[in-house]
């Protein structure tokens, strides 16, 4: 990958608002590739990975249009360790590839990486720098349980599951602060934009020389 271009990757818990700010770098022209998009379309039906899957766990996690049941599927994870263990040594690789192939195939000065499991997998590995969409657990919850209908129960157990907020900090090279009015993101992200081309055009020369 000589001469590639930087590669931001954007991280955060459920109900930070990572899609707001993603969305407000698409406006201004950097391609996003979306790592839940990617989950989504290698178990898509035909794909050898939801056949595999069904067979692990049974028919009860197709649907009837031959989908993925993600709710039932996520009820059997949640409370099997290994089951669990299972489907992410199945799924990880899988979609690192997709997410390669699309990073590869970006055109805009530099990419961004969306992804919400990007410090808990090998995908950090994928980017250059890490953007954290963070928030106080308190206002996270309230977020999440506004936008997703989900119980307080389950968000928490979303939560729970992956990386602790200091740690997604600890390892985050850029913090974005997300607890202020929505109105702000796109002023924010405005700001940053412009550091983030000058650290590409620092990175393709780095690469050139």
């Amino acid at each position: 990958m000589e001469n590639r271009r930087l590669i931001l990757g954007l991280t955060g818990g459920i109900g930070t608002g990572k899609s707001s700010v993603a969305a407000e770098f698409k406006n201004l022209g950097i391609c996003i590739v979306n790592a839940d998009e990617g989950s989504r379309a290698v178990v898509e039906p035909g794909k050898p990975a939801l056949s595999k899957i069904a067979s692990q766990f049974g028919d009860q996690i197709i649907l009837s249009d031959g989908s993925l049941d993600r709710a039932a599927l996520r009820e059997i994870i949640f409370n099997n360790a290994s089951k669990k263990q299972w489907l992410e040594e199945l799924l990880h690789p899988i979609i690192r590839d997709w997410i390669v192939e699309h990073l590869n195939d970006s055109d805009s000065p530099y990419v961004i990486l969306e992804s919400p499991l990007l410090l808990e997998t090998d995908q950090h590995e994928l980017v250059d720098i890490t953007l954290l969409i963070d928030l106080p657990m308190e206002l996270q919850l309230e977020r999440a349980g506004a936008r997703d209908a989900n119980n307080s129960k389950q968000i928490q157990r979303i939560i729970d599951s992956q990386m602790s907020r200091e740690q997604k900090i600890s390892k985050a090279d850029w913090i974005f602060d997300n607890s202020g009015e929505k109105a702000m993101i796109s002023l924010r992200v405005n700001q940053l934009h412009e550091k983030f081309l000058v650290l590409a055009q620092s990175f393709q020369t780095q690469n050139l020389l």
